[in-house]
């Protein structure tokens, strides 16, 4: 176990930080490396390298897969899915960014 002020400690709660091996990750989601390599190429994620050259994945990127997984047991091709995702990532961004924008407009006292 890391010392608390190891450089580790803080990686085991940072969803982002690469702990997965590709193995591990295919194994967790329940699907193949080939699998995870097809979401890779399409762009929707991009897992770290490591010095060796493996692909490493994290837990946020490995819900991102799990989703991609969904869609395609549900028949959807593997690059309709990542598009979907992509698109439905980016509508929430602009939702978000909306009711931040009509928050804003209404503590400055305008009408929106």
């Amino acid at each position: 176990m890391p010392a608390e002020n190891s450089p580790l400690s803080g990686n085991l709660d940072d969803d982002d930080y690469p702990a997965y091996t590709m193995g591990r990750a295919a194994d967790i989601l329940g699907t193949t490396p080939a699998f995870l390599r097809a979401v890779g190429e399409s762009g929707l994620i991009r897992p770290l390298r490591s010095e060796g050259g493996h692909r490493r994945y994290s837990r946020h990127q490995l819900r991102i897969a799990a989703r991609a997984r969904e869609l395609v047991d549900q028949g959807t091709p593997i690059e309709a899915a990542c598009r979907i995702i992509t698109l439905e990532d980016q509508l929430h961004d602009t939702l978000r960014e909306n009711e931040h924008m009509r928050r804003k407009l209404a503590d400055d006292g305008r009408d929106i």
